[in-house]
């Protein structure tokens, strides 16, 4: 992971200014769906054994396996501007970068068919 200061070019328009979904490791995709669904009024988005996407009326939550993603929120951008894009299976494609707290922040491309499976 890169910090933003290192990759950041001023000559490059990358607004930044829309976050896309809040990630959050968890030990069982399935069941934590599950207790989601029963104590909070949300939708499915996408689900499968190593992640699921969730959402809310104003936003979406990830809930990842430790071993697939780390904790993190994504913002809608160009991940070239930060380091090579990694190409994920639903088509999207992402670079992480790290605050100067260490936070993971997820820069997000969406691919035109998948803008609503993304992690």
């Amino acid at each position: 992971m890169s910090s933003v200061a290192e990759k950041e070019s001023p000559n490059t328009p990358n607004t930044l200014d829309t976050m896309d979904h809040v990630a959050v490791t968890v030990a069982n995709v399935a069941e934590t769906v599950d207790w989601y669904q029963k104590h909070f009024q949300c939708t499915v988005a996408y689900q499968d054994e190593t992640w699921a996407l969730v959402e809310f009326a104003n936003i979406r939550l990830a809930f990842v396996l430790p071993s697939q993603h780390p904790d993190h929120f994504a913002v809608l951008g160009d991940p070239s501007v930060y380091g090579q894009p990694k190409k994920h299976r639903d088509g999207t494609s992402s670079v992480y970068i790290q605050d100067p707290n260490g936070n993971n922040i997820e820069i997000l491309a969406l691919d035109h068919d998948s803008a609503k499976q993304t992690a």
